[in-house]
């Protein structure tokens, strides 16, 4: 804020606004507004120091409301002193304000909307004056969003955009006279432009669009406090339809009207309060309209209000998990109230019920319970009514009143309820259900169900990892997990993902897959490795559900190791015999690396939208093949490397085939390549790189560079030929980096002839391989370029860190270990991902004398986890006092 001079009439506009720390002084703002020499300077700092005292008022205060209320009073008299100034002429002309501002509930920067209603014909004479008004508002510092219309315009638009009717319902008379207010509202009442009926469908189709906006999910880590679901637009959209139909506005009418119970008014209005602090918040933090609740100010918001970190969750978790709950609640609510108005609006309320069972009937293609006391006389159905849904598909859901009966029943699941042999046989129906399975375990999530009858289950409800690789609440994902698996069992969805498809429908019990979904990630923030403690408490859950000990001990097995095909892929050298060998005799079987692959790939899939792509779907279905191959042949008799090398070589000629090249140039090619190559590239690079190698032309040239799109590879392919001499690693993840490229995979190999070929696996930031001929080019004449200018001396990277990224910080890590079936040196690295890392991290080994020999490279979210293969210049695996010299340089360089 800016400070007033002593003695200065702004002085005195920010004295008055403030009586006491609570409550603004009204009858001294009125007096100082009312006089007739205020200025636009007192004007202007009331309105600066009006937003300083709330935010003072924020930090000491739990009722964001009142302090909501009261800016919009504020805004209110500035708005009518600067009508008065400039417009008071117009007396047959309303001032009115629309939207939020209409309901009286304005944050520091929310949208402030007026409508000027001008009477017939006299829009020419309200020209200047309007004008006049507008630009004092603006010199003020209010910036208004304003609409400027007769009667019969507002009608008209109101017609045609439902939005404009909405922004119309929500008004409040500023200044004017009433009869042409009173007309407005008349004629843009639901007795001539939208219907209760036709609003209310309407309205539903807009909150359905909006939702899907947010992926249908509240659980996005970035929420919008606004739009999300659960969100403050979802409540609003509650009172929209209440003042369409019931002509009002308020939540405590709709506990006279019989919608809401007194404990469900409470949760709305707490939930209210809940949003409107953290925008409260976001806009005293930004010092504008902000409604994203973005990394950058979860932590400051966590510190604000008090959070601070613990053992068992962070601060910044804390505050997101209270959120994510608090929109589950009105997510809810949001979902009863609607259908309650569905059935008031929609429906006919004197329709028969068509009996299902004793229980439960069916009225107007919603499922009810038969009376109250349903659930007290048989607690189980509390788990029956989701079955129902599975068996009758043409039901459309579960009628309101029986989803506030179901919230009041909860406390029945208990440990008595747990153990009943019904109540298992209940649940393993609902995985085995034919359709309804991913629908059913969301309703159960939604109605608190799920987390009664799996206490496990109901301590990760709402919990966020704060982090960019997890881009949901752990609850969401695993409900995501169980999707992806339900995906693959029906073969409607065939065409997605064939192979996972094929698997899964093969698997004798797939509620085995869908257990180890529910709880791969269930003992997440207890502490310990999530992944063992999950397998003791699956393990237990299907022991006690009367599952085989067989079928048990698969699920516990499929927790526990859920991490392992991920990781053997993306972080180990899935070329290396061995290394297929050791994955094979760990999996055990043909049955336990087809469950394990389904898992992993719907477990990533899962995780976060962007993560997953061609390039490791092609990485994780090589990797089961491979493990397929190895337990086919027998794990005593598995594939030695001259053995693989030797197919390779086979299979390369075939491809060469019918390229021309003579069998002698090819062996010329090839005398020069270690037995290294022949193991590490598949055939098809081999053929690629053979046909550039053999070309007489090309390699006239000092530097070869060639890139492909590589489809076999999900990736784009890059071959670069220099002299031993050239360090090309840090030069081309440089480049690569500087153009917004995403670094697959690295391989750097010495060749006989004193030249070494890199090869890369490249993809946009999409994840998608460079398929434009013309983009690729680009990327190869900036490589040749680079690396001929350079003469391999790394560049620079100038790229900056996307701003999610920058908000996290991860300690550098570096460790060592020895492969000694390669002999290599293997170095992992732990670091804050950024443009330029693989660069930085290339020139400190070449520094050091370090040759990289391959790069397994993983980024999850702000963290790189890359995995380096080297040695020292005498191709030799680096001894404790230069790993100990090289992890020092690393660790303060980076």
């Amino acid at each position: 804020m800016n400070q007033a001079e002593p003695g200065t009439p702004e002085k005195h506009a920010a004295q008055v606004l403030c009586s006491s720390g609570t409550a603004m002084d009204w009858p001294g703002i009125e007096s100082l507004l009312g006089r007739p020499d205020t200025g636009l300077a007192e004007l202007r700092q009331l309105l600066q120091s009006g937003r300083a005292a709330l935010k003072q008022r924020f930090l000491t205060t739990i009722h964001t409301g009142d302090l909501v209320a009261d800016f919009a009073r504020l805004v209110d008299l500035v708005i009518l002193a600067a009508w008065d100034r400039t417009a008071l002429e117009l007396d047959r002309v309303a001032l009115i304000a629309v939207g939020g501002f209409g309901r009286g509930e304005l944050h520091p920067y929310s949208d402030i909307d007026l409508l000027i209603l001008l009477p017939e014909n006299s829009r020419k004479k309200a020209r200047d004056p309007v004008a006049a008004f507008l630009t004092l508002l603006w010199d003020i510092g209010l910036e208004v969003g304003h609409s400027t219309r007769t009667v019969s315009e507002c009608r008209q638009q109101s017609e045609s955009d439902i939005t404009i009717a909405t922004t119309l319902m929500e008004s409040r008379l500023l200044r004017g006279p009433e009869k042409l207010y009173d007309q407005m509202r008349a004629a843009t009442g639901p007795e001539h432009v939208w219907p209760s009926r036709v609003f209310f469908e309407a309205k539903l189709k807009e909150q359905h669009a909006r939702h899907l906006r947010y992926n249908d999910t509240a659980y996005n880590l970035e929420p919008n406090v606004k739009g999300s679901p659960g969100g403050l637009r979802d409540i609003q959209m509650v009172l929209w339809v209440a003042r369409r139909h019931f002509n009002t506005g308020h939540f405590g009418d709709l506990l006279e009207h019989g919608f809401l119970t007194g404990e469900q008014l409470r949760l709305l209005r707490e939930g209210r309060e809940f949003l409107w602090r953290i925008r409260f918040a976001l806009h005293t933090l930004t010092g504008r309209r902000e409604d994203r609740l973005l990394f950058d100010y979860q932590a400051k918001i966590a510190e604000l209000f008090g959070y601070q970190d613990a053992s068992y969750m962070l601060a910044v978790e804390q505050l997101m998990q209270r959120y994510y709950r608090t929109v589950m609640e009105l997510s809810r609510l949001n979902e009863m109230l609607l259908q309650l108005f569905q059935e008031a609006i929609l429906l006919n309320p004197d329709v028969d019920v068509v009996p299902i069972n004793e229980r439960f009937g069916s009225k107007n293609g919603f499922l009810q319970t038969t009376s109250e006391e349903v659930f007290e006389r048989h607690p189980s159905a509390l788990l029956e009514l989701f079955l129902l849904l599975q068996q009758y598909p043409e039901i459309k859901g579960v009628s309101a009143r029986t989803i506030a009966l179901i919230r009041r029943s909860l406390r029945l699941i208990d440990d008595e309820f747990r153990q009943n042999p019904r109540n298992h046989q209940l649940f393993l129906q609902i995985l085995r259900a034919p359709e309804g399975v991913t629908h059913g375990l969301r309703r159960m999530n939604l109605y608190g169900v799920l987390a009664k009858y799996i206490p496990a289950f109901g301590r990760i409800v709402g919990r966020m990892q704060y982090d960019l690789f997890h881009a949901y609440t752990i609850d969401a994902h695993t409900l995501f997990v169980v999707s992806n698996l339900r995906r693959f069992a029906l073969t409607r969805f065939d065409q997605e993902f064939p192979k996972c498809s094929e698997i899964m429908q093969t698997l004798p019990v797939p509620e085995v897959a869908y257990i180890a979904g529910l709880f791969h990630d269930i003992a997440k923030g207890r502490g310990g490795d999530h992944s063992q403690l999950g397998a003791v408490d699956a393990e237990s859950f299907c022991l006690e559900h009367g599952m085989s000990r067989y079928e048990s001990r698969l699920v516990a097995w499929l927790v526990r190791h859920h991490l392992y095909l991920s990781l053997t892929a993306q972080k180990r050298d899935i070329n290396d015999p061995e290394v297929i060998r050791q994955f094979a005799e760990d999996v055990g079987d043909q049955l336990h690396l087809d469950y394990l692959y389904v898992l992993t790939v719907a477990d990533v899939r899962a995780t976060n939208p962007n993560l997953w792509n061609s390039w490791k779907s092609q990485l994780f279905m090589e990797l089961y093949l491979l493990a397929r191959q190895a337990l086919r042949r027998g794990l005593e008799n598995p594939i030695d490397r001259e053995e693989l090398q030797e197919e390779h070589k086979i299979n390369a000629r075939k491809l060469l085939s019918g390229s021309g090249i003579e069998a002698a140039a090819i062996d010329a090619v090839w005398a020069d390549m270690g037995s290294d190559y022949f193991l590490r590239c598949r055939a098809e690079e081999i053929a690629w790189h053979t046909r550039l190698l053999s070309d007489a032309d090309l390699m006239d040239q000092h530097i070869l560079v060639d890139i492909r799109d590589d489809a076999a590879a999900a990736g784009t392919g890059v071959f670069i030929y220099t002299p031993q001499k050239i360090h090309t690693f840090a030069t081309a993840t440089g480049i690569f980096d500087e153009m917004g490229l995403t670094i697959a995979d690295a391989r750097i190999l010495s060749l006989e002839n004193g030249y070494s070929i890199s090869t890369f696996v490249i993809l946009e930031q999409s994840g998608e391989r460079i398929q434009e001929e013309r983009g690729r080019e680009k990327i190869r004449q900036r490589l040749v370029q680079a690396i001929s200018s350079t003469g391999g001396s790394a560049m620079t990277v100038t790229r900056r860190a996307p701003r999610q990224v920058r908000i996290f910080s991860t300690q550098t890590l570096v460790s060592f270990s020895t492969n000694t079936t390669e002999n290599h040196t293997v170095m992992e690295l732990v670091a804050s991902d950024r443009p330029g890392l693989l660069c930085d991290t290339g020139k400190l080994l070449q520094e050091h004398r370090v040759v990289i020999h391959a790069a397994k490279i993983a980024t999850i979210g702000e963290r790189a986890e890359d995995i380096f293969h080297i040695t020292d210049s005498n191709r030799q695996p680096l001894d404790e006092e230069s790993c100990e010299q090289l992890k020092k340089a690393l660790t303060e360089g980076l």
